[in-house]
């Protein structure tokens, strides 16, 4: 590498550090998903039980245990639960980059390699899931690790131990949210390319053929050092109904059930083809002319456009097969789209039609953020008085308008300073300061209200040293993010049946047990002038109660909710 690729190389690292870790410490998980995943991994910290997950009493099975082993084991480094939740994911989001910053300098050279990094990193999409703690960045490494493997064996090889170490990825991938298994569907436009003679694969003696199914066994020895345990595990709770439920769960219902037929997120078969666009902003801007250069590539037979492009191709037609749909299902697509992306930027950047869609995106942007900005303040719209009210938030509302035209006026700056000709930096200059402000402004502003902190730190200031406390219809970041241990009565179990459980809890010691309950889960049973309405948080009201408040063998009629489905906003 010369020290210009060196230079550059490291500018990119930075920046890419720079982007995704800004924030970090300044806030706690937010709904939905973030919560629950730290909880249990908080859970795995405290009882040791690592094999299996659980959501206070319960066994949680939505999930197999990867991020929260991850979550958990970074607590054990850094010691605090504000870094460590969200670590996993950032690491995450520094290896895709790399990987396919490696794909690209050696199908092609530095430069590329350097453009897949950037393209991906200017993808609006990627980046707000990379700086979530949710399991999307964590698969989409696994994915795109394992694609890194089997590229680098099919293109640049053979190398076998570097197909095996994909295969192995695409295993981990599995047991990080099932779908890892996605990344050898790469196998299947490699046999296309082989059987028409393509250009660039590379020569793999066809006596060999034991060596391409040990891929198999170390995509299986991966999930085995999930599976194994866990289900010897399980057997030796053979008495417990709840065990043989949750193998049940995780590895039926949540996998191939959950795909065949969803019960939730339930959306067309074009469903995706929008969000290709605009989630996936400003690399999408380049599809006007990739489309075509892929075809010209196709034509002449170019491997190394063909096999990342077919495998986009079957991943999303596998996920628009299944009824159940959402955005971050594709995000693994995003790596391979910038690196098939990469080769062409040169010459598009020189093009006016690419640099003209760069101005006209900032110009957006940053006219909607200023606009939106500058009319909330002037005018005090209701709606962002609801807005405040549902989010239950604490600050003043003008400190998020205030935010909105700081980040519009910062797109328009950077087109100012480097206009039509150097419009890239400018869209890459404008991606810099929307992050910087999101993480250093926004975490801080929001986090008591988005995280439940505030309703939480409330709810303590009501309870004495010695006081208890009982959740009943609650949600994961009010049991996370309280000062003391809680008890709590199910999470999934009808409400009704949590009420009467921890009417029962607390009359045993109506001194110092307290109850904390959503209001429906109240019905008609607590006396409201004897209750403390802890505030409005997440979308819900939230009350604390002790015994002299309930009222005696009633039941609420009205609290049986179904359960939030996995992924829902909470």
């Amino acid at each position: 590498m010369q020290s210009s690729d060196r230079r550059n190389f490291w500018l990119l690292a930075f920046f890419a550090i720079l982007i995704l870790s800004v924030g970090i410490g300044l806030r706690d998980p937010w709904p939905s998903d973030e919560p629950r995943y730290t909880l249990a991994a908080k859970q795995m910290v405290e009882s040791g039980d690592w094999l299996f997950p659980h959501r206070g009493v319960e066994l949680y099975a939505d999930k197999p245990p990867m991020l929260m082993w991850l979550e958990a084991a970074s607590f054990e480094v850094v010691r605090s639960w504000r870094v460590a939740f969200i670590l996993p994911s950032i690491l995450a989001a520094l290896g895709t980059l790399w990987c396919i910053y490696d794909l690209g300098q050696r199908l092609w050279n530095p430069r590329v390699g350097r453009y897949a990094a950037w393209g991906a990193l200017m993808c609006i999409q990627f980046v707000f899931q990379a700086k979530r703690a949710q399991i999307d960045p964590l698969v989409v490494f696994f994915i795109t690790a394992a694609n890194w493997g089997l590229l680098r064996h099919l293109l640049c090889g053979p190398d076998w131990r570097l197909y095996w170490f994909g295969c192995f990825c695409a295993g981990l991938g599995v047991i990080t949210k099932g779908v890892g298994f996605l990344a050898v569907l790469m196998l299947l436009p490699y046999v296309w390319t082989v059987l028409r003679r393509w250009n660039g694969i590379a020569a793999i003696d066809d006596g060999t053929w034991w060596r391409w199914l040990l891929g198999l066994v170390f995509l299986l020895l991966a999930i085995d050092l999930w599976l194994v345990p866990m289900l010897l595990a399980a057997r030796a709770h053979a008495g417990d109904p709840v065990y043989a439920a949750y193998v049940h769960n995780i590895l039926f219902k949540q996998t191939a059930h959950r795909y065949a037929n969803a019960w939730h997120h339930l959306h067309g078969p074009f469903f995706y083809l929008p969000l290709m666009v605009y989630n996936w902003l400003p690399l999408s801007l380049t599809y006007p002319g990739t489309l075509p250069r892929w075809w010209q590539a196709l034509k002449s037979k170019d491997a190394r456009i063909l096999l990342p492009l077919g495998w986009i191709v079957l991943v999303f037609l596998f996920f628009s097969a299944s009824g159940g749909k959402r955005d971050v299902y594709i995000l693994p697509i995003v790596p391979m789209l910038a690196l098939i992306t990469a080769p062409y930027l040169d010459e598009m950047l020189a093009k006016r039609w690419l640099r003209t869609l760069g101005v006209i995106f900032l110009l957006l942007i940053g006219g909607c953020m200023l606009g939106f900005g500058v009319y909330a303040l002037a005018t005090h719209p209701a709606f962002a008085a609801r807005l405040a009210y549902e989010r239950g938030f604490e600050g003043s509302a003008d400190s998020l308008w205030w935010m909105c035209i700081v980040i519009g006026a910062a797109q328009w700056l950077a087109l100012a300073i480097f206009r039509l000709r150097r419009v890239h930096y400018a869209v890459a200059g404008g991606m810099v300061a929307l992050w910087l402000v999101w993480g250093l402004w926004a975490y801080p502003l929001l986090n008591a209200s988005s995280s439940s902190a505030g309703l939480m730190d409330r709810v303590s200031a009501h309870l004495g040293p010695h006081d208890e406390i009982g959740l009943v219809d609650w949600k994961e970041q009010n049991m996370l993010m309280l000062d003391r241990h809680a008890t709590d009565f199910g999470f999934s179990a009808p409400t009704s049946l949590q009420f009467v459980l921890g009417t029962q809890w607390q009359a045993a010691a109506p001194a110092t047990r307290w109850l904390f309950v959503q209001e429906p889960a109240m019905g008609n049973c607590v006396e409201r002038s004897k209750a403390i309405n802890v505030g409005h948080a997440n979308r819900r009201d939230w009350w604390l109660f002790k015994a002299d408040a309930v009222i005696p063998n009633c039941v609420p009629k009205n609290s049986d909710e179904t359960p939030e489905p996995e992924d829902a906003a909470s």
